[in-house]
């Protein structure tokens, strides 16, 4: 079955730095295009970065760009969000989700969705 695992969370300061990872399985990880999104406290999930399938292009967020880089490995089915001078509103769950084709940002757009992972900076 389809399966997208997100990892790479925790409690850090700011200031510091995080890599999250995603493993995907059960679908064509090659012919999708990837995307992180994120869920704090009280506020509704947002669009934090995308890449396309084959890894050329990407897009991010007003409120990562500068800071932020993902990335996707497809031989190994991964794709990645590297995260700089993290902040404590950069506090969420992280999810990752795939879509095939639609609007990048378009959270509906997504066919495949994580199960998050937890990131919490503490000022």
């Amino acid at each position: 079955q389809v399966q997208l695992v997100e990892s790479g969370g925790g409690l850090v300061q700011a200031g510091a730095s995080l890599r999250l990872s995603c493993a995907a399985s059960g679908f064509a990880f090659n012919n999708h295009h990837m995307g992180w999104f994120r869920q704090a406290p009280g506020k509704e999930r947002e669009f934090v970065a995308s890449i396309n399938s084959l890894g050329g292009t990407t897009y991010y967020s007003d409120s990562v760009k500068g800071r932020s880089t993902i990335s996707r490995d497809n031989t190994r089915n991964t794709v990645y969000l590297q995260m700089d001078s993290l902040a404590p509103e950069d506090t969420a769950v992280y999810y990752c989700a795939a879509r095939y084709s639609g609007y990048f940002s378009d959270s509906q757009a997504y066919n495949y969705w994580g199960q998050g992972t937890r990131v919490t900076v503490s000022s």
